[in-house]
């Protein structure tokens, strides 16, 4: 199922970067879960130092758009991208899924409809 990129919550943002990580695989069966990108600084954090993310806090603004984060001009990669969200983790992990898979990402059915059980 396609979602668009700044819509990405919960396992299906994990999964996506977990994709960009070369790492989806870990998702299938019973690893599902298995890495929280989103909630996790220990995961998150590495990434978002490695692509030289920036986060800011986005006020006022509107719910969910709570934290910015964008890629700086000498970033590898997430340069000129943007992205919200309601953590500053989330915020991260959609620019840097943007960055590496573009405005649209195709997520397997089984984890499209699975809400944000990590935030």
């Amino acid at each position: 199922m396609k979602i668009k990129t700044p819509e990405l919550t919960g396992p299906a943002l994990n999964w996506a970067v977990a994709k960009c990580e070369d790492k989806e695989h870990l998702f299938a069966g019973h690893e599902v879960g298995r890495l929280h990108y989103t909630s996790n600084w220990a995961e998150g954090g590495p990434i978002i130092e490695r692509e030289e993310i920036g986060i800011k806090r986005n006020a006022p603004c509107s719910d969910g758009r709570q934290w910015e984060a964008s890629g700086s001009i000498t970033a590898k990669g997430a340069g000129y991208h943007f992205a919200y969200g309601p953590t500053p983790l989330i915020a991260a992990m959609r620019c840097y899924v943007a960055s590496k898979l573009g405005d649209t990402v195709d997520i397997p059915d089984e984890l499209a409809n699975q809400g944000e059980a990590s935030c």
